[in-house]
């Protein structure tokens, strides 16, 4: 089994997921017509395997490309990358795409444990303080709800990101933001964008003019849109959600058939619970003031519907991703398919195109059905 690249000579590394076939970081394959490819990652060029290699490999790619969360595909070409590293390129039609819900469970369960440890100890504390105050003889109409009142400010003004806008502005982001901001239906109502409230500044001096300090607004809008969505949901379920409301928010994900067809429809509801909700015109002070998040922006949304687009907007982000790369991957796949039609009609044995074409028939009855005991 070759380890360098017939056409730079570069070494194709090694790889520990596929066990029949550990040479290369990107295997590419094609179990219809029996062929794999070890592309070099230096030239980017596709080197064929030799024959007595294929078809245990190709059953074992198939079945990791399979079971892996990262995946993306077009019409007649699929990429996806394992935990290991190894990127699997698949030739053929597409593999039907499904919602990896499973691994944001975890992720929204350990959010919930947090939040629940840490109310915890802030009701402990709180309770001794105010034991503490009455022992000590304090009034508690003049200290404590001032002490409220100071926390809760601190907890609305904290800055949860810095950015910058589309003029290259310094911005922050504060978590009364998630208050006002939304996301909305695009111009041609097929799409969605992100209303994104904010102050000038990214630290105290700007806090000291106060007139600067006033909210601003933006529309975020495509790629952008999608990552920064994906951060303000993290803090608007920094309290995670218990199983109930996971199940049902990978339940509204499926519903729309898929997490990128579903964030448009979220937007639009969004816009009528913000509009039928008659504070859509509150005065400037009002808004700053405000201590509980409105109707239809980020944080005033169903705990379900907030984890849904938080799930939607991660899987998003991964498949653009991985998109990107598909493209160059289908023209060089022409490329070395040509090369690999020739190469394997070369001087076969009629005894080696029957075999050939057993081993293709298993492939196309689908992974998993392992090696028959005869070979």
């Amino acid at each position: 089994m070759y380890t360098t690249c017939i056409f730079c000579h570069g070494n194709l590394d090694r790889n520990e997921a596929i066990e029949e076939f550990p040479v290369g970081r990107r295997l590419a394959f094609d179990g219809a017509k029996g062929r794999l490819w070890v592309v070099c990652r230096r030239c980017e060029r596709w080197n064929l395997s030799p024959l007595e290699t294929r078809w245990e490999a190709i059953e074992a790619c198939e079945r990791a490309f399979s079971t892996t969360r990262m995946r993306v595909a077009s019409d007649n070409i699929g990429l996806a990358k394992l935990k290991e590293g190894l990127e699997l390129v698949r030739v053929g039609d597409a593999v039907r795409q499904e919602f990896a819900a499973w691994r944001y469970g975890d992720q929204f369960g350990r959010r919930r444990k947090r939040a629940m440890l840490v109310t915890g100890a802030v009701g402990a504390a709180a309770g001794a303080v105010v034991v503490g105050g009455t022992l000590a003889g304090f009034a508690m109409g003049g200290i404590f709800p001032g002490l409220f009142q100071g926390a809760q400010s601190w907890y609305r003004d904290r800055v949860l990101l810095r950015l910058r806008n589309e003029d290259g502005d310094r911005i922050r982001v504060q978590r009364k933001h998630l208050y006002t901001s939304r996301l909305v239906p695009s111009a041609d109502a097929s799409g969605w964008d992100l209303r994104v409230d904010h102050i000038p500044g990214w630290g105290k001096r700007d806090r000291k003019n106060k007139r600067k300090s006033r909210r601003h607004t933006m529309i975020v809008r495509g790629s952008e849109a999608i990552g920064l969505a994906g951060q303000l949901m993290a803090h608007a379920n920094r309290r995670g959600g218990a199983r109930k409301a996971i199940r049902a928010a990978v339940d509204r994900i499926e519903e729309a058939g898929h997490p990128e067809a579903f964030l448009p429809g979220a937007a639009r509801r969004a816009m009528r619970d913000f509009s039928g909700s008659g504070k859509a015109d509150l005065p400037a002070k009002k808004i700053e003031g405000l201590m509980t998040p409105l109707p239809g922006t980020l944080g005033g949304l169903k705990v379900d519907v907030r984890l849904a687009i938080e799930m939607a907007t991660h899987e998003q982000a991964e498949r653009e991703a991985l998109e990107g790369e598909l493209k160059e991957l289908e023209a060089r796949w022409r490329e070395a398919e040509e090369i690999a039609r020739i190469a394997d009609s070369l001087l076969v044995p009629e005894s080696v195109e029957g075999l050939m074409e057993e081993e293709r028939s298993r492939v196309d009855a689908g992974p998993g059905d392992g090696i028959s005991a005869s070979r």
